[in-house]
C-alpha cells in the first residue's frame, strides 16, 4: 500500500523512551520508509522505497526503451504525453485519450461531461469507491455531482440491484476492482449483466479502472474486452503501473475533445509532465505483461498466510478475500493498529524482512480489527510458500 493513499492515524510513540523528544509525523514517516527500504526481502517494490536520484536514474535508463529522448520535452501536452495517451487508448481499445495529472480531476471531468451529456447530474456508485471515501466530496463541492448507492454490500453492485434501484441516474460509475472492499471484483457474466442493466435504465457506464490492468487474469478476457464494456474509463499509472503519477481517461473522440476543454478549467493543463508520461509508457513496457504472473502468486501467498496463522495459533484472522481477485487483498487481525504497526517495523528492522507495512482499524468490519492491503510484484515472486508461513510465525512472535 503506498504510504500517500490513506489519511493515517498518528504515529505511535510506545517505544519512544521516557524523556525523548517525540517524533514528528514526518519523522516518523522517514523512519518508515527508510527502515522498509532497507528490508532484504519484500513482498512488493513501490515507487516510495526510492530516492530521488534512484527514480531519476532509472527514469533515464529505462526511457530510452520506450520513448526518442533526443525529442524535445512535451509543451502543454503534446510529445511524450501524447504518446502516452496514445498507447493507452490503444491498450483500452478506444479511439481517444486525454492525459490528467491525477484521477479525482480525471473523473471529476468525465463525471461532468456525462451529466451534462445525459441531462442527470445524478451517479450511482458505491459507498466504499474512491471519489466517496478518498476526495473530500469532490464530487459535490466541486463539479456539482449528486451520489446515491444501489447497495452498501462489501462488493460491486447486482443487475438485480441496479434494475430495481429508486432513483434515476445518469452514470453508473463501478471502480474495477472496489479497492476499500479488498479489491474485489464481480464474475464476468455480473459485470455484463450489471452493465447491460445501466443501459436498459438509459444510463452511461463510467469504469473507475485505477487498477483495471490487473483484472484480466479474474475475468478470463483481456483488457480490451473489459474495458470495451464501458463508455469510459479512467486508469492510473502510479498505482499499479509503479509510475509517478498522472492518469489517462479514454472514451469517444467527442467526449475526450470535451473533457481537453475541462481539464484546462481545473488546471490540469501543465506546462511539462515528461517524467510522468515517461514513467507511465515504462510501466506500459515493462509491468504490464508482469501482471498476471503477480496475481497468481498473490494466490500462493494468500493461502500460505491463512495457513502461517492458524499454524502459529492465532485465534482469529481474515484473509479477504480468498483466493485474491487480483495481485491485491487484504488481511484482518483483532489487534489494535498501531501494535500491528509496530511489529511491522520491528519484523523489517530486526530480521530484513517487510512482510506488512501499514495497518489501520478497519472501517468495514466490527470494532477493535485492523486492516493491511498486501500487493505482491516481482521482489514477490521469489517468495516460497514456506518463506511466507515463516515470516507469518515470526510477526505472530513479536507481537506476544
Amino acid at each position: 500500500m503506498a504510504e500517500t493513499e490513506r489519511n493515517s492515524p498518528s504515529e505511535s510513540t510506545a517505544d519512544t523512551p521516557a524523556g525523548a523528544p517525540e517524533e514528528t509525523p514526518e519523522q516518523a514517516l522517514r523512519h518508515r520508509l527508510t527502515v522498509f527500504r532497507g528490508a532484504k526481502r519484500t513482498l512488493a517494490e513501490q515507487s516510495v522505497d526510492h530516492t530521488l536520484a534512484e527514480r531519476l536514474t532509472a527514469l533515464l535508463a529505462d526511457g530510452a526503451e520506450v520513448y526518442d529522448l533526443d525529442e524535445f520535452t512535451d509543451i502543454y501536452g503534446n510529445g511524450a504525453v501524447t504518446e502516452l495517451e496514445r498507447r493507452t487508448a490503444e491498450e483500452l481499445g478506444f479511439p481517444a485519450a486525454a492525459f490528467f495529472p491525477t484521477g479525482t480531476m480525471a473523473q471529476q471531468v468525465a463525471l461532468r461531461c456525462w451529466a451534462a451529456r445525459t441531462g442527470n447530474p445524478t451517479v450511482a456508485l458505491h459507498p466504499l469507491a474512491h471519489p466517496e471515501v478518498h476526495e473530500r466530496q469532490a464530487f459535490s463541492q466541486v463539479s456539482g455531482l449528486r451520489t446515491v448507492h444501489p447497495t452498501d454490500e462489501p462488493r460491486l453492485p447486482t443487475a438485480v440491484e441496479v434494475l430495481g434501484f429508486e432513483e434515476q441516474f445518469g452514470t453508473l460509475m463501478l471502480e474495477l476492482p472496489l479497492r476499500d472492499a479488498g479489491f474485489v471484483l464481480p464474475t464476468w457474466d455480473e459485470l455484463v449483466a450489471v452493465v447491460e442493466a445501466a443501459r436498459e435504465r438509459d444510463a452511461v457506464v463510467h469504469f473507475d479502472g485505477a487498477r483495471i490492468w490487473e483484472t484480466t487474469t479474474h475475468f478470463g478476457r483481456p483488457l480490451r474486452e473489459i474495458a470495451g464494456l464501458a463508455d469510459s474509463v479512467y486508469v492510473s499509472f502510479y498505482k499499479t503501473m509503479g509510475g509517478l503519477s498522472g492518469a489517462v481517461l479514454v472514451g469517444s473522440e467527442s467526449l475526450i475533445a470535451e473533457a481537453r476543454t475541462w481539464r484546462h478549467r481545473y488546471g490540469g493543463q501543465l506546462f511539462q509532465q515528461f517524467p510522468a508520461a515517461l514513467a507511465g509508457l515504462i510501466g506500459l513496457r515493462k509491468e504490464l505483461p508482469e501482471l498476471p504472473s503477480y496475481v497468481a502468486h498473490a494466490k500462493v501467498v494468500a493461502a500460505a498466510m491463512k495457513e502461517g496463522f492458524a499454524e502459529a495459533g492465532v485465534a482469529w484472522f481474515r484473509v479477504h478475500p480468498e483466493p485474491p481477485h487480483t495481485h491485491q487483498f487484504q488481511v484482518w487481525l483483532p489487534y489494535d493498529a498501531e501494535v500491528l504497526n509496530a511489529a511491522s517495523l520491528r519484523q523489517a528492522e530486526e530480521s530484513g524482512v517487510c512482510l506488512f507495512r501499514r495497518w489501520f482499524p478497519n472501517p468495514s468490519g466490527p470494532a477493535g480489527l485492523a486492516v493491511t492491503e498486501v500487493m505482491v510484484n516481482a521482489p514477490g515472486l521469489a517468495w516460497s510458500a514456506e518463506d511466507v508461513r515463516a515470516a507469518v510465525a515470526e510477526f505472530v512472535r513479536l507481537l506476544s
